[in-house]
């Protein structure tokens, strides 16, 4: 059992490496420098304009009641501003963050030491809170409920029981993967929300503030142009932002021009969609090795050597957003969009198998 955990978690691990190398990735990386970026308001904070509605009446009811909000659940797809929002909570609530992630608290006195540390009204932000172990999950519930612990110490006929009280608190959980979280956990959150990728205009307004606050020259038409690239996640505008600069910097005295602007990103693999290398591999890999499909997720990652979790969790939430590829119980099959954005020619009977 231990070895078959070990071999998914380096799995796991493998292919979050995998995907670290690409600009495209989603997932953050060392010189991201997100710190600097984000916003530290909700009414600073672009896009997700229901949830931040929302958001501000829990928060206004709770600051009336005098009380800590109730606990938090994001979850979607990497890099649309689950953390920033944690943040944002604390701040709203005159709280600090505490941030810990699901894989590094391995046993129950990690949780422990961790929520000892805490102060009335402070935020508890665990990323990727679905990948916690079980005998940790379980010290978490009555933290949830009751706001205590019950720790065991002791050996043998001496093991006893203590219970210490916690302050009232209130835990933000992110998750990419919603349906990987246990029912007693899911339950336990009052507020679940989910953050949908965002559109061309929101983008184009972050690519602005960022360039603002990194003290960047760019045309309204650039920024669309790298918002119309972004994949419709905030995380993937700022990166491209910062490679774009790096040629305006060489190539035109720092300013980011239209021009300037599409030959990084062509020069950079960034297709008028944001598709990239992989991407297209993908899409190729199930039009013309399986005749556009449907095809199973292990075939074809192997096929494409990727590994099946990286292509499930970073690159089919985005083209199913855009219409490439459908989810069917057979398999992936790739749409008639796909086969007109690589310009191919498409056959109704393709699928007939």
């Amino acid at each position: 059992m231990k070895l078959g955990l070990q071999h998914l978690l380096q799995t796991e691990k493998r292919g979050i490496r995998d995907d670290e190398e690409r600009l495209l990735s989603a997932l953050p990386e060392a010189g991201d420098d997100e710190s600097s970026l984000r916003p530290q308001r909700l009414t600073d904070y672009i896009g997700q304009t229901q949830l931040k509605e929302n958001l501000k009446v829990f928060i206004q009811a709770a600051l009336q009641r005098n009380e800590t909000l109730d606990h938090v659940l994001l979850y979607g797809p990497p890099g649309l501003g689950k953390t920033t929002l944690a943040y944002i909570l604390a701040n709203e609530m005159g709280g600090k963050v505490r941030t810990a992630s699901g894989p590094s608290i391995e046993r129950s006195g990690d949780l422990a030491a961790i929520l000892s540390t805490l102060e009335p009204g402070d935020v508890l932000f665990i990323d990727e809170i679905h990948r916690l172990p079980k005998m940790v999950e379980e010290v978490l519930y009555p933290a949830m409920e009751d706001f205590c612990i019950d720790i065991v110490v002791g050996k043998d006929s001496g093991v006893r029981s203590i219970r210490l009280d916690l302050p009232p608190f209130t835990l933000v959980g992110a998750t990419t993967r919603a349906g990987d979280l246990t029912a007693p956990l899911r339950d336990r959150f009052g507020i679940v929300n989910k953050l949908e990728y965002y559109d061309e205009d929101q983008l184009s307004q972050i690519v602005s503030r960022t360039s603002r606050v990194l003290n960047v020259a760019a045309a309204p038409e650039a920024v669309r142009e790298i918002a119309k690239r972004s994949r419709g996640t905030p995380r993937i505008a700022n990166r491209l932002l910062r490679r774009v600069r790096d040629f305006a910097q060489v190539l035109n005295d720092g300013v980011i021009s239209l021009d300037v602007a599409q030959t990084a990103l062509d020069r950079l693999r960034v297709d008028s969609l944001g598709l990239d290398d992989v991407d297209i591999r993908y899409l190729r890999g199930i039009i013309e090795r399986f005749r556009g499909g449907p095809v199973g997720l292990e075939a074809l990652a192997s096929s494409i050597s990727e590994e099946p979790m990286t292509l499930e969790d970073v690159y089919e939430p985005y083209l199913i957003q855009i219409g490439f590829i459908n989810r069917t119980p057979r398999g992936r099959v790739a749409t008639p969009k796909a086969y007109e954005h690589l310009k191919i020619a498409y056959h109704d009977q393709l699928f007939d198998l």
